[in-house]
């Protein structure tokens, strides 16, 4: 357990990587939200998505992690299973972090009746409708799908190179379209909006850990052939 830990202190060494960056990235992203929101006339609620950039930047965190961070670990003698489990710690404690900065910045906006514009970059009303744990799952959810995600392609580049990553995603996005023309044929859009709005932005985030559980044992699986 204290050679994990060590992986988890290797990780964030670099802190720009996992603290500095999505701090930047998302004060920014509230800096011009804001100007926008009051450039825009009338006092109705404003609602923007600026807020998930810092969750994109978790995307490039994730590749970082695999890519620069796992040949070092093999000249330390981590073994691979080590560097996988404390990576994933620390993917969690990174997306416990942005979790948090959401719920502060959404707070915020409500007593300050958002910015003093009604303008509003973390309270969504859809995201908040389960409280406040509703809402910190479902960001937590994001940044650690979107690092999962990011870890899982950068781990099938290093066991099979860039012509598997290529496959893997058009196969992916033909999944995809492929889904969308089943819909659109059986013409049961209208129920498939229907189940997204039952379940709710909770609802749908305990999916997306589920999806998150299965990305994971798939860069677990293949992260055994990845090369430094």
């Amino acid at each position: 357990m204290s050679r994990t830990l060590n992986v988890v202190r290797l990780q964030l060494i670099n802190k720009q990587t996992f603290i500095w960056v999505p701090l930047i990235v998302l004060g920014a992203a509230v800096l011009m939200s804001v100007l926008i929101y009051a450039m825009i006339p009338g006092n109705e609620p404003k609602y923007g998505g600026g807020g998930q950039a810092p969750l994109w930047v978790f995307f490039a965190v994730g590749l970082s992690a695999m890519t620069l961070t796992f040949p070092f670990s093999q000249a330390m003698s981590i073994t691979r299973r080590e560097f996988f489990v404390g990576t994933m710690i620390t993917a969690i404690l990174g997306s416990v972090f942005m979790g948090v900065l959401f719920l502060i910045g959404g707070a915020i906006e409500m007593l300050t009746d958002g910015y003093g514009i009604n303008g509003y970059v973390f309270h969504l009303p859809w995201l908040w409708e389960a409280g406040p744990l509703g809402a910190f799952i479902v960001y937590f959810t994001l940044a650690l799908f979107f690092f999962v995600v990011g870890f899982t392609g950068a781990t099938i580049y290093k066991s099979w190179g860039p012509v598997v990553v290529t496959v893997v995603g058009i196969g992916l996005a033909l999944v995809l379209i492929g889904l969308v023309f089943l819909v659109t044929r059986l013409e049961i859009w209208d129920q498939v909006w229907q189940s997204v709005g039952d379940l709710g932005a909770l609802g749908l985030a305990l999916w997306g850990l589920i999806v998150v559980a299965v990305l994971s044992l798939v860069s677990f699986l293949a992260f055994r052939r990845a090369k430094p």
